[in-house]
């Protein structure tokens, strides 16, 4: 193996880290900020502020933590292949953000009572498990 080729092969693995790095935080930032509507559209948790400090100290970092794991993972398994681990790392962070949204979805509540807020398109399942 030439020195070129392993130059090339160690640029690409360290731009899809990048690109997953920024992905894992976009995507964090995406579910937490819908989660944070779903909340507040539902009058669910303890009060906006905890519901806010929560969201931004504890569900952001960890979800972006874990979805990165995800990707890096995804990369170091399918590496040879750069479109093809892309793809697939793109709908696995795509379904553990959906997990992560469903496991703090609060379902039922008084100014929700079918568990969905009025702007949920219809289309589109409630989360939840």
């Amino acid at each position: 193996m030439g020195g070129a080729e392993l130059r090339g092969r160690t640029s690409a693995r360290l731009t899809l880290g990048w690109v997953g790095s920024v992905v894992a935080a976009a995507v964090a930032l995406l579910t937490a900020t819908l989660l944070g509507r779903a909340w507040s559209a539902c009058d669910a948790g303890v009060n906006s502020a905890a519901n806010g400090a929560f969201l931004l100290w504890v569900f952001i970092p960890v979800l972006a933590i874990v979805l990165l794991i995800v990707w890096l993972g995804t990369v170091a398994l399918l590496g040879r292949r750069p479109l093809v681990s892309a793809v697939v790392g793109g709908a696995l962070v795509l379904a553990v953000s959906w997990c992560a949204f469903s496991l703090f979805w609060e379902g039922t509540t008084y100014h929700c009572p079918s568990g969905v807020p009025p702007w949920w398109p219809d289309l589109v399942p409630a989360p939840g498990f």
